[in-house]
């Protein structure tokens, strides 16, 4: 079952936070390959916006290879692509780092200190 939660208070847009969803759900296998999505327009109606909302979300989904439409029945979870999903967690990946830099030189704290922290934090995961 599908579990969409939508928040007006994160900077993202409707239909990103739906896609975004929907990846992770099919990445964790929430969602397993083969299995169908509820249609646009009830999700749509489920989640009270509109039917073009849903659409992107869809499409842009269909358009990274997570999801394929078939005219008349539905669109349906692909199997998954390993290198796709590796893709997408190093973006995620990026932008954490990305955020820990910004958030660093708020408080300048340097280069090393921050690679100093990494390290700690990779070791007590260990």
């Amino acid at each position: 079952m599908l579990n969409v939660v939508i928040s007006n208070k994160l900077d993202a847009p409707i239909y990103e936070q739906i896609k975004e969803q929907i990846r992770s759900a099919i990445i964790r296998d929430e969602i397993v390959e083969n299995e169908m999505l509820p249609s646009i327009r009830s999700l749509a109606h489920e989640l009270k916006i509109s039917v073009i909302t849903t659409k992107r979300a869809y499409d842009e989904l269909e358009a990274e290879g997570f999801i394929a439409s078939v005219q008349g029945k539905g669109c349906f979870v692909l199997p998954k692509n390993k290198e796709q999903i590796k893709e997408q967690k190093l973006r995620e990946i990026e932008q954490h780092f990305i955020d820990a830099i910004t958030c660093s030189k708020l408080i300048d704290l340097g280069h090393g200190e921050l690679r100093e922290i990494l390290d700690i934090l990779l070791k007590e995961e260990n």
